[in-house]
């Protein structure tokens, strides 16, 4: 599975920290940050306290209460920042299996990369608290690290690094966070995210409580979003650059999501931007496509329409691993990357698009080409196809988690993405 590292905080950026004084008070203390299992805090359940599994979702809950900022009745915490490491060891039996449990087996598709004992371990992380300039006017942190603990401070090592900063004055200013991931020959798969989350519920890809800055939840078609990217190294051609990714979760009946990890499917859209990503998806190979495109004029075409099904504008689409009634042929998404199963719709750049505030061609926004974008996610996200079960109501497709970064997948040799992201908001419209 790809292993969810959210650094709470360290990940908790920046509603942890509050002006008093031209200085800056952190609402999470270094104390808070190093919380282990096995040391009681505010909350901690009897269950949680020696259960590594348990005290980090209960740690996360708590550090969300310290930094939580009340606002017309409507609470929200902070941006999280989501890194993951792809590495899998099959034989471990970590992981379930589209949420049913499985046990250890040998590693015969070679899928994952592994390099033996250790490869799917926790990173180490270096964290500089948020601090301000008073000559300069400007606020700034980060954390950096590495997966590769014994060369962490080698040249060959993987590495990943957020730098967060923002100037005091303007009140109306943005946060501007800096992201830079490095794969190396141990850790070619890793990813890196800004998030968007709930601020209660379940967060895209997760079973459990998560915070985060949404306390209104965007539900299609009805909402925008809005940010200004800049891309400085791309992280080569296996880099599958989201512009934009929104994930939620539902049922394959429609219902929503109650953390039965057997029936939960998480679903997710994702606008890769990288113009060296080809399309999976074409009339050979039909099974990586979605088996329906909804055009602008609410027409319905079928993927074996040749003449007009937009092949291209499709990198891939797979079907979650327990839906019971899929249009056959079809690809099933990989069972291991979510405690339940999964659903991945995945487009490219492409003038279908265009009516949304997409990129229409190849290079839009890429290296070079800083761009604000004004997207309407919610038009679009209503249009793509989902999988559902025959004869059930159509589930409301709320999402619980917008996110922006890079996927560099599996690749050969090392590569470096690093990218600028501000002015990040989901517009919704006013009631």
């Amino acid at each position: 599975m790809r292993l969810a590292v959210r650094p709470w905080i360290w990940a908790v950026l920046e509603q942890l920290t509050v002006f008093v004084s031209q200085t800056l008070d952190h609402r999470v203390k270094e104390s808070d940050n190093k919380l282990g299992v096995g040391m009681p805090f505010p909350g901690v359940s009897s269950r949680a306290l020696h259960n590594v599994d348990l005290y980090a979702v209960e740690k996360e809950l708590y550090l969300g209460s310290l930094c939580q900022v009340q606002s017309d009745n409507k609470p929200w915490q902070f941006w999280m920042v989501m890194l993951k490491n792809g590495n899998f060891d099959t034989t471990s039996g970590l992981c379930p299996e589209n949420g049913k449990k499985i046990e250890p087996f040998p590693d015969t598709t070679r899928r994952f990369p592994c390099f033996g004992k250790g490869c799917m371990n926790q990173p180490v992380l270096y964290h500089q608290k948020t601090e301000y300039d008073s000559e300069t006017g400007v606020m700034r942190g980060w954390f950096n690290g590495s997966y590769d603990l014994a060369d962490a401070n080698s040249e060959k090592a993987s590495f990943y690094q957020v730098i967060w900063e923002k100037k005091k004055k303007e009140k109306e200013g943005s946060w501007v966070f800096n992201h830079k991931i490095k794969t190396s020959k141990k850790y070619p798969w890793l990813m890196l995210y800004l998030r968007a989350d709930a601020t209660s519920g379940f967060s895209g890809g997760y079973h459990y409580q998560t915070r985060g800055m949404m306390s209104i939840l965007p539900e299609s078609p009805n909402f925008k979003v809005k940010l200004t990217l800049e891309i400085q190294n791309g992280g080569g051609p296996k880099s599958q650059f989201y512009l934009i990714d929104i994930g939620s979760c539902w049922k394959n009946n429609g219902e929503a999501c109650d953390g039965d990890v057997v029936t939960d499917v998480t679903r997710y859209s994702e606008m890769i931007i990288n113009p060296e990503t080809p399309s999976w998806c074409n009339p050979k190979s039909v099974q990586n496509c979605p088996p329906y495109h909804i055009d602008q004029y609410d027409r319905v075409i079928y993927r074996n329409d040749t003449a007009r099904f937009p092949y291209s504008a499709y990198h891939y689409y797979c079907v979650p691993g327990n839906a019971k009634h899929a249009e056959k042929p079809y690809s099933v998404c990989d069972p291991y990357s979510n405690p339940q199963a999964q659903e991945l719709v995945q487009i490219l750049p492409h003038p279908v698009w265009e009516i949304y505030g997409y990129p229409t061609k190849q290079g839009d926004g890429w290296i070079g080409d800083p761009r604000t974008w004004d997207l309407d996610v919610g038009g679009l996200s209503g249009r793509l196809y989902f999988y559902q079960d025959p004869g059930t109501a159509p589930a409301k497709r709320i999402w619980t988690s917008i996110d922006v970064g890079t996927e560099i997948f599996v690749s050969d040799k090392d590569e470096v993405a690093e990218w600028s992201l501000s002015d990040f908001d989901v517009l919704l419209p006013k009631i």
